[in-house]
């Protein structure tokens, strides 16, 4: 025990440090592209009103994730297979155990996306209503949408989604060894579709999902903003009737939702609680 606080903190460490090249590259290429293809014109990503509070959930995000997706897996296994030791831990989840760890890799990669994303869409619904609401407003509350929005979640958000999702899949026996494919997929992908591009890569906009895509789910409620909830595949929304790509129109109008959501990180991390 007396090693954790270190072995902590060698985590943290090592999860910025992979942040830190991603995010250079993301800038660089995200800034290029919407020069040429703007969704919409105005201000670049890197005077928007609220960058600092973005580039805050940019590198808290991943850091928060990892350490509770590493303790939920403890915990689950703990309790789900009765595994306690550090080093049956280790062997138990390094390469997945049971049925699907003896598929293919890339199989299981696939396997992780498609079964994840349509969980995820299913709990994306559900954030869209009652009280699960005023903790996804976070994301929603960007006005000035763009790629660095893509981590404004609040933590409760997180927990009940994407790392709940995560945890599921991993501790059903799908070796964590995908994350080195999968993790930098979903980072660049999430960052795409909030960027503010007005690509809709014609007919493959059926087949993943584009930033006029995703943008259309930020507009205002009345406008899109209850509709393509897919994070990736744009097939669930629609086989489930969510789907939104109006002909010869770009979406333009975002945020707004909430008139009272603070500005800053530690107004928003509250705002749930307060609302």
């Amino acid at each position: 025990m007396s090693n954790l606080p270190m072995e902590v903190l060698l985590m943290l460490g090592q999860t910025i440090e992979k942040v830190v090249p991603i995010t250079f590259v993301l800038a660089l290429m995200f800034s290029v592209l919407s020069y040429f293809s703007p969704c919409n014109p105005g201000t670049p990503w890197w005077q928007r009103r609220e960058l600092i509070t973005d580039i805050v959930y940019w590198f808290f995000v991943p850091v928060f994730a990892r350490v509770l997706r590493i303790g939920l897996l403890v915990l689950g296994a703990g309790v789900v297979f009765n595994i306690h030791d550090a080093d049956e831990l280790i062997a138990f989840y390094d390469n997945g155990h049971g049925p699907l760890s003896h598929l293919p890799l890339w199989i299981q990669a696939l396997l992780f996306l498609v079964a994840s994303d349509f969980m995820l869409y299913w709990l994306h619904r559900l954030f869209h209503g009652g009280e699960f609401w005023k903790y996804h407003a976070v994301h929603h509350s960007s006005e000035e949408l763009d790629w660095i929005s893509a981590a404004r979640f609040h933590p409760v958000n997180l927990v009940l989604g994407t790392i709940s999702v995560d945890v599921i899949l991993l501790m059903a026996g799908i070796s964590p060894n995908i994350m080195l494919w999968v993790g930098p997929f979903t980072t660049f992908h999430s960052a795409f579709v909030h960027a503010n591009l007005n690509w809709t890569l014609g007919p493959l906009r059926y087949v993943i999902a584009t930033p006029v895509f995703h943008r259309w789910h930020h507009t205002p409620v009345d406008d899109g903003g209850n509709t393509n909830f897919a994070g990736t595949f744009p097939i669930w929304d629609i086989l489930f009737g969510t789907f939104r790509m109006p002909e010869g129109r770009l979406p333009d109008d975002y945020g707004g939702d909430e008139v009272t959501m603070p500005t800053e990180i530690l107004g928003q991390l509250a705002f749930p609680f307060r609302r």
